[in-house]
């Protein structure tokens, strides 16, 4: 006798078939049904936090005397499951589903109530038991705040901290290494590569600092707020309880928003993180075409620095080597700015009481975060870390160099050098050569003014 594929569930609006295997039940099923648009699912980040949610949720109602020990216990013990990553290919709805997240949020009602009422014998509804005291309205931005949160914790900041490490150790190896500025693509007065990089340590330092300062907000959660604001149908210190627990839980200090109602109708919290995160995107790719133009050559290119040799480069053309880091790194700060411009626009559509772009707005957001960590990584590893110095070629070009008389305008004014600068040009000679001719200047006052690793320390 065959197994039966599936089974009969049942929620408000009747019954209906759902897969034999699901953890899920009947509004899960509706979801699935109603949006197969992209095959994209909720992320695993935001359905971990979301179970923390859940979770801490138990905890409150059981300290708040609401519900009974054994179902608060079962329903943690179940929840903290699918914190830790199990359960997630039961939680199939798309993306792109009702504005508020209500499916999601149902989904992890009805797969917490039957494990829940599997391990424990107990009879756990959905509804009236996992989502006690709670709304979507409240629980899914609370959950995008947290898993943001959490994400950025354990991820973003370690990453940004790795790769400023590893731009800082490069940027005092290669302190004395003195190259050709530029300015416009243009040749200008010389700097070194260590002062070159310490630009790109303090932008990433900026930019993790930003993303600190905003976070104070996004450790705000609504949470108590339940459907439009006002904390229908829950205890009036529900929200403090459940910050508590989630606090205890994640080891991040989250705390009740100051207003609910403001939780619940925008997300300017989520569209401040990303402003954040975009603006660290485009630093991170700044930096990536930095590298890729000190790589260019190694012949018709700058040909400064020679980036680690990852893979072949060409299918057709043998020995050819690309910046692949530098161009994935880029990539990924294109889609976090296109993601920022989504969350921007879903950030809008808080329409009186209520955001309804909630499940996209997550999406975009945890995925900008994960992206960025990751790149990263990879820019200070497989890129800062290892790239070697053409410090021939770097010299080569100081010494035919026109700017670099730059330095003897305070002794023989702007004209005399634009002088100077344009024979040089003209004849492919050191500016020195043609300094020495052209002024009653000593061959060693020469060298003095124009040496070019004085020329980097500033001053007069």
């Amino acid at each position: 006798m065959t197994k039966p594929t599936f089974r009969i569930e049942h929620d408000s609006m009747g019954e209906l078939q759902v897969p034999a295997d699901a953890l899920y039940g009947a509004q899960t099923q509706r979801a699935v049904d109603n949006f197969p648009i992209s095959g994209l699912t909720m992320p695993a980040a935001f359905l971990r936090a979301l179970a923390l949610v859940k979770h801490s949720c138990a905890q409150a109602n059981l300290n708040l005397k609401l519900i009974d020990e054994n179902r608060a216990r079962a329903i943690q013990a179940a929840a903290d499951k699918i914190a830790q990553g199990l359960y997630l290919e039961h939680f199939p709805i798309d993306v792109f589903q009702t504005g508020s997240g209500t499916s999601s949020n149902m989904n992890a009602n009805e797969v917490i109530a039957r494990l829940a009422s599997e391990a424990s014998g107990e009879s756990i509804h959905p509804n009236d038991h996992v989502n006690m005291s709670q709304s979507s309205n409240d629980v899914i931005p609370t959950t995008i705040h947290v898993s943001a949160s959490i994400e950025i914790e354990q991820k973003l900041r370690p990453a940004l901290l790795h790769l400023i490490n590893t731009i800082e150790i490069r940027s005092v190896e290669l302190q004395s290494v003195v190259k050709t500025g530029r300015t416009h693509l243009m040749d200008a007065m010389p700097i070194t590569l260590g002062q070159e990089l310490s630009a790109w340590k303090q932008q990433i330092q900026d930019n993790l600092e930003r993303i600190n300062d905003s976070l104070e907000r996004l450790h705000a959660l609504p949470q108590g707020g339940t459907a439009v604001g006002t904390g229908i149908n829950a205890h009036p210190d529900f929200g403090k309880e459940v910050a508590s627990a989630l606090s205890e839980k994640s080891g991040i200090p989250f705390h009740p928003m100051k207003n609910p109602f403001v939780g619940l109708a925008s997300q300017d919290s989520a569209v401040e993180v990303s402003g954040q995160l975009k603006t660290l995107a485009v630093s991170l790719m700044k930096i990536a075409n930095d590298l890729r133009w000190m790589n260019s050559g190694p012949l018709a290119g700058l040909s400064e620095i020679e980036l680690p040799a990852l893979q072949p480069g060409s299918s057709i053309m043998p020995g050819k080597i690309n910046p692949v880091i530098p161009e994935a790194v880029a990539m990924v700060c294109t889609q976090v700015i296109g993601n920022d411009l989504t969350i921007t626009v879903a950030g809008q559509s808080g329409n009186f009481q209520l955001n309804v772009m909630l499940p996209v707005i997550a999406y975009n957001l945890l995925q900008s975060i994960e992206l960025l960590a990751n790149a990263a990584r990879l820019l200070a590893d497989k890129a800062i870390d290892g790239f070697k110095v053409n410090k021939a070629h770097l010299q080569k070009a100081l010494d035919r160099n026109p700017i670099l008389v730059t330095a003897l305008n305070r002794v023989i004014g702007y004209e005399k050098g634009a002088a100077i600068a344009k024979k040089a040009y003209a004849e492919g000679r050191p500016v020195i050569e043609v300094a020495q001719e052209m002024t009653e200047l000593s061959e060693a006052e020469l060298k003095r003014l124009l040496d070019p690793a004085q020329l980097t320390k500033g001053g007069v």
